[in-house]
């Protein structure tokens, strides 16, 4: 997000939990200032990023203006413990920090409406969270921006320099000073792709957002994701847009929470 666009949230809080897998993960909740907050949103970040990344934080804070915002380091990033699995166990992370939305407050923070928004490896984290997550662990509506369809494609040189870093022992050292810790093997007991679950979401609204000029993954995964998904899934294909938190602008943030606490807002009244 641009620098000349700077959002502060009003209230900002360090917090810690525990998964169901025993690792403690580190985050943060944010609070609106003056207004009460729309809506509930718990973010997961991208592969290799954290919550105090800058633009990550300036994703987070925008959201805020309007919005409660609960967003943890994924395992193997940060600050939080644990060794990253680049999707699979870190379903258990997200699904912490829904528990941590529905047990603290005020506001709609500690109520039973929340919204779930990943990003890159956070946007699969959160289809699959949502496809697999029952009763008060289940979102109310979904946002996933620039998710594969299915795992381990390397079909740009972008995957495929990842890979490399993921897969090579001089790789994974430098993703260590960057604060990224793998699990060994990373790529053991994969679960089914996104593409293959993302229909078990539903009738849970579902917004899917791309970026035409994606590097990392062209658009065809998220159009893939969107044929497989059904009737309450939509897509916006963003000309101009890259990938991830690096390529959001305040204006896509804002219309992100919008959908969010739009659709929140139609099941609170059809409850």
């Amino acid at each position: 997000m641009p620098r000349k666009c700077p959002a502060r949230a009003g209230h900002v809080t360090r917090v810690t939990c525990r998964t169901d897998d025993d690792v403690r993960l580190h985050g943060v909740v944010l609070q609106p200032g003056k207004s009460p907050a729309e809506v509930a949103i718990v973010v997961g970040h991208g592969f290799t990023n954290h919550v105090s990344k800058s633009f990550v934080n300036r994703v987070l804070r925008r959201l805020a203006l309007r919005h409660t915002v609960i967003a943890f380091d994924f395992r193997g990033h940060g600050r939080s413990g644990g060794r990253c699995t680049a999707g699979p166990d870190e379903v258990h992370d997200l699904t912490a920090a829904v528990r941590l939305a529905r047990a603290v407050g005020p506001g709609p923070v500690g109520t039973p409406r929340f919204d779930g928004l990943g990003f890159s490896m956070g946007g699969t984290v959160a289809l699959l969270q949502a496809a697999s997550a029952t009763g008060e662990d289940r979102p109310d509506a979904v946002v996933s921006v620039s998710s594969p369809s299915r795992w381990w494609v390397r079909q740009t040189r972008a995957m495929r320099t990842l890979y490399w870093l993921a897969e090579r022992p001089q790789g994974r050292a430098l993703l260590r000073t960057v604060r990224v810790r793998l699990a060994r093997p990373l790529q053991r007991g994969l679960p089914a792709s996104p593409v293959e679950v993302v229909e078990r979401i539903g009738p849970t609204p579902l917004l899917l957002v791309h970026g035409a000029e994606d590097h990392y993954l062209p658009a065809e995964h998220a159009m893939v994701l969107h044929a497989a998904a059904g009737a309450t899934a939509e897509l916006w294909l963003r000309p101009g847009m890259r990938h991830a938190e690096t390529a959001m602008t305040p204006e896509l943030v804002d219309q992100l929470g919008e959908w969010l606490a739009a659709k929140a807002n139609g099941a609170e009244r059809a409850a």
